[in-house]
């Protein structure tokens, strides 16, 4: 809880009011007055309606759908409080969108996440706060300090709650990319690991799915950094069903959920979907099988540590 002075200061866009709202309160000051809205012809207008000269200032803003809007509003607010001379300035992205596009997949590809950074480096920005990369290389793209919060330990809290320490829990990759997350997770549960290996034999012929490790009688919980349109997820609940898993559940930080993710999920044999709050989920996609956690506190204690000067790596455990 911040005491002293009034030096700090959080700023909000659009893309997700209610968790910005939410890690203000746990930090225990009031949101900065700021309106972030359109002219006629789309541009957007940035109004600032208090002095920021000298303040830390932390722009809350997850660059999540719609992608472009969200990422513009985040570099204007940004540039308006560099001009205001703002006496320094954390970009808080809860989600950090194109950060796929991080590498050269094929001939001529941009690297996309690396675009994003500059601009958010030239925009103004002298920090960088942000929760599970997709690409932890990421930090690297970035010339500013990057704090690299970890979304396991709120999603692993929740399932030693629910007990599934005590119970004959397998702990699933969907592929060989989130290896490293799920032994963090299997870790913390006491849980072995298993993984979905995808691939397809030659041109034109179906994928094959094929599960490295046990999980015939199991249940088995399936992790992901995030979940866009479900199709991967989904398909490996279906896998690990086939070869006798008792209950699939699964659990992501990021819950892009476009397209027919939401469908796909409720038609599916995942019993619970597990995400947290950095991208907000609209009523429309609110189902039963869909669990929302906060990320709001661990966000306001690094926000609390970075303006005190006090080391940010203890959230990292």
């Amino acid at each position: 809880m911040i005491t002293h002075g009034t030096s700090i200061k959080i700023f909000a866009g659009n893309s997700n009011r209610k968790l910005a709202e939410d890690i203000a309160k746990h930090v225990g000051i009031p949101m900065g007055n700021s309106d972030v809205s359109t002219f006629s012809d789309g541009e957007i207008s940035v109004n600032i309606y208090e002095t920021v000269r000298g303040a830390d200032v932390f722009v809350i803003q997850s660059t999540c759908s719609p992608v472009n809007d969200n990422l513009m509003e985040m570099l204007i607010m940004i540039d308006a409080f560099k001009r205001a001379s703002a006496g320094r300035i954390t970009a808080v992205i809860p989600y950090y969108g194109y950060a796929r596009q991080d590498r050269k997949a094929k001939a001529r590809d941009p690297i996309t996440a690396k675009l994003i950074a500059d601009l958010i480096t030239t925009a103004g920005a002298d920090r960088v706060l942000t929760m599970d990369l997709h690409a932890a290389q990421i930090q690297g793209f970035f010339s500013i300090p990057v704090d690299h919060l970890l979304g396991v330990p709120i999603l692993a809290q929740h399932y030693l709650e629910r007990g599934f320490e005590d119970e004959d829990v397998v702990i699933v990759s969907p592929d060989i990319g989130s290896v490293t997350r799920a032994r963090n997770i299997a870790n913390r549960l006491n849980a072995p690991i298993a993984i979905v290996d995808k691939r397809r034999p030659r041109a034109n012929v179906a994928e094959v799915m094929n599960i490295i490790g046990d999980v015939k009688g199991k249940k088995v919980l399936l992790v992901d950094d995030m979940i866009d349109t479900a199709g991967t997820l989904v398909q490996g609940a279906e896998a690990l069903i086939k070869n006798g898993a008792k209950e699939v559940y699964a659990c992501a930080t990021h819950g892009v959920l476009s397209g027919p993710a939401v469908e796909r999920i409720q038609s599916s044999p995942i019993k619970e979907l597990v995400i947290t709050d950095t991208i907000p989920l609209p009523p429309e996609k609110q189902i039963d099988k869909i669990r929302v956690l906060s990320v709001a506190p661990i966000f306001a204690e690094a926000i609390d540590r970075i303006y005190e000067d006090l080391p940010v790596s203890i959230l990292f455990e």
